[in-house]
């Protein structure tokens, strides 16, 4: 998986790939969908209802603790339509879970994963904001 697009290596070591769901990428073992509204694949998944540009309705953090765990053992990914704004928000929160400094987070995911990641003013409060 390392070295894969959108594959990211969190400080723990640790592989997690990012993705929008337009592009054709081999199937993880199980993927956290970042949506308005759930959708059937191929692949096990846990579903945050996230509708674009918007910030999460569901519980974030237990699933974000969760695929956590789950890259230890799993190739797992976070995905959404583009797979940049979304996806590079829980990307964020993610590598914040892993060690990374909130204030940090979000130059983190544009460094290492996209560098248009966390697309906008509010998902950048978001992850700033990340377990305060």
């Amino acid at each position: 998986m390392a070295g894969e697009p959108g594959v990211v290596g969190l400080p723990s070591g640790r592989l997690v790939r990012g993705r929008g769901l337009r592009q054709e990428l081999p199937d993880p073992d199980f993927g956290l969908l970042l949506l308005g509204r759930d959708r059937p694949t191929a692949w096990p998944h846990r579903w945050v209802a996230r509708p674009d540009f918007r910030l999460p309705r569901g519980d974030l953090r237990a699933a974000l603790d969760d695929l956590l765990v789950r890259a230890g053992a799993e190739r797992v990914e976070l995905a959404c339509g583009g797979g940049t704004g979304r996806t590079g928000t829980a990307l964020a929160c993610l590598a914040v879970l892993d060690g990374v400094p909130a204030a940090d987070a979000v130059e983190w995911v544009r460094t290492h994963y996209r560098r248009r990641a966390v697309e906008t003013p509010a998902q950048r409060r978001f992850v700033s904001a990340w377990c305060r």
